[in-house]
């Protein structure tokens, strides 16, 4: 986790970011396997005895070294693209346990999540009545059985960023539950497919167990429907991930907090019998990275009455895109001492060299003295998956510590690179 020495430099995982970012640059995102893995056996102690799958949401961070650390300690996988499951399997998570998600599958993708393995990935998460007969028809072509679950919209407005909210009557995803009598009457129609679990999600960075909680209490009923229906048993109940965490102002829950309750419930139920599925990503891996980035220069103007001063750093939005696209603030500290006390100081609006004004990170206290280095925390999650080469700037480099040391590093292609690949040369 990150943390600060006695000296108040920055640490990570037991390791000091300074001689680091000295061998490799910045930008650069460090992460912590470690305190990862630690997340993982927390959530899964959250459960008890309850059977249970955490099927970590690949797009959160997809990074191999952090996917084969979570398939060590037994997680799964929910993905959402075809390359995603490749880049799952060929990390050692086991296909039983991966779903698959995404309202708009291509053919390609159904086609590789029904031939790996002997029977297939755990579930293709149906997302709307429509996909039903396009998955039996790419079943029926493959001379496969299709294991499939429906994904429900509880129609629950979360409180959370708009465009993280997916469980209301407005998103694009799932099945809104008043249509459940036409998916069913889909599935009686596709004998070459099995429903074999529910699930829902109702959004991201969920700080309260309520909306998960009532979108599990209208989930589980559902699920007898089904079986009533259908005359069969479902084998697993998927009630989504979305679990927050603590970007500066708290989180009063944790993600065992949420396994508990919905287990909890499960028993109430009497449904014992169904495998409980839980598909977090941010929880699992953001507070363990940290973004790391040079400070290029400074530049201070007062056009009028107030002094704006701003410190201009190497990494962007193209580096990390949720302060542009989602508002997201992220704590920057200055790299190499504590940060100022309240009151103390300056105030410095961060912002990154792409040419553009959403490139920009917010006011934050720097020290009077200079400084060389920033770190950007909690950006473990939904930094590098959504990293871009916007401005002709290259992807950052990307450390991974294990027991206080770099275990293994990433290196992304270089500028000359990206030149030669747009001029169409190899």
């Amino acid at each position: 986790m990150f943390e600060r020495d006695k000296e108040g430099r920055a640490v990570l995982g037991g390791a000091p970011l300074d001689p680091i970012l000295d061998e490799v640059g910045t930008p650069a995102y460090v992460y912590d396997l470690d305190a990862i893995r630690r997340e993982a056996r927390e959530l899964g102690e959250g459960f008890g005895e309850a059977r249970h799958l955490v099927a970590y949401a690949v797009k959160a961070n997809s990074a191999g070294p952090i996917l084969r650390a979570l398939a060590a300690e037994g997680c799964g996988a929910d993905v959402v693209s075809g390359a995603e499951l490749a880049l799952a399997l060929a990390s050692g998570i086991a296909v039983d346990d991966i779903v698959y998600s995404g309202v708009a599958k291509r053919d390609e993708e159904i086609d590789l999540a029904l031939s790996s393995g002997e029977k297939g990935i755990l579930a293709i998460q149906a997302e709307s009545v429509e996909e039903i007969p396009r998955i039996e028809a790419r079943a029926r072509a493959k001379g496969k059985r299709a294991r499939v679950s429906l994904r429900i919209n509880p129609g629950i407005e979360a409180e959370t960023h708009a465009y993280i909210a997916t469980g209301h009557d407005e998103a694009k995803f799932g099945i809104p539950k008043a249509e459940l009598e036409r998916a069913i009457d889909a599935l009686r129609a596709a004998p070459n497919v099995d429903l074999v679990g529910l699930s829902s999600h109702v959004g991201s960075q969920l700080t309260s167990t309520d909306a998960y909680v009532t979108a599990a209490q209208m989930l589980l009923p559902l699920a007898t429907v089904c079986e009533a229906a259908l005359e069969r048993g479902l084998s697993f109940i998927d009630f989504g991930g979305g679990f927050g965490i603590d970007y500066g102002p708290g989180c009063p829950v944790r993600p065992r907090d949420f396994a508990a309750r919905i287990t909890e419930l499960c028993r109430t139920a009497r449904r014992d019998d169904l495998r409980i599925v839980v598909e977090p990503g941010r929880s699992m891996v953001a507070s363990h990275g940290v973004l790391c980035a040079s400070v290029i220069m400074e530049k201070r103007a007062q056009p009028g009455d107030q002094v704006r001063e701003w410190l201009m750093v190497d990494a962007g939005m193209n580096d990390l895109l949720r302060p542009a696209l989602y508002q997201a603030f992220h704590r920057i500290e200055p790299l190499e001492t504590l940060p100022p006390p309240l009151g103390e100081g300056r105030v410095m609006r961060v912002v990154g060299p792409v040419c553009e004004s959403s490139d920009d990170f917010g006011n934050h206290a720097m020290p009077l003295a200079p400084v060389r280095r920033v770190v950007i925390r909690d950006a473990g999650a939904y930094g590098f998956t959504m990293a871009s080469e916007y401005n002709g700037r290259a992807l950052p480099t990307e450390v991974f510590l294990e027991r206080g040391r770099v275990a293994q590093t990433i290196v992304p292609r270089s500028p000359a690179q990206w030149v030669a690949e747009r001029l169409g040369r190899s």
